[in-house]
């Protein structure tokens, strides 16, 4: 019961951060959304959990994607979908050839780098 009360207040004060930053009461929310005044109040203050329908009104009507309303866009989801760097094109062909190597190949070349890095007082890796 606690994760879903801890819900319904998170939610609620999203809500409210989303109405204030949108400059709008809880009046024009609820007349927006298509919600009672008192059952938008509920929700804001923690009180109940809105339907999904009426999620998805409340985004639209503040605009705010449910997943942060929810909180679901954690560091380690962001981390996941955040978009891979494009490679140069010196990478892209590196790449092609590495893909070529056997595995002796691919410990050599990385033997390489290493001691090419070395030389230059790089960082080493975390797995050297």
């Amino acid at each position: 019961m606690d994760d879903i009360d801890s819900l319904k207040r998170h939610l609620g004060a999203a809500l409210l951060r989303a109405r204030e930053r949108a400059g709008l009461t809880q009046a024009d929310v609820s007349s927006r959304s298509g919600l009672a005044a008192a059952v938008y109040g509920r929700i804001e203050r923690g009180q109940m959990l809105p339907s999904v329908p009426t999620l998805h009104r409340l985004c639209m009507t503040l605009p705010i994607s449910a997943s942060a309303l929810l909180d679901l866009q954690s560091p380690k989801a962001l981390a996941a979908a955040a978009p891979e760097p494009e490679l140069t094109p010196e990478l892209t062909r590196l790449a092609r050839l590495l893909r070529l190597l056997t595995p002796q190949g691919l410990r050599c070349v990385g033997a390489l780098a290493a001691d090419i890095r070395r030389r230059k007082n790089l960082a080493p890796f975390a797995e050297d």
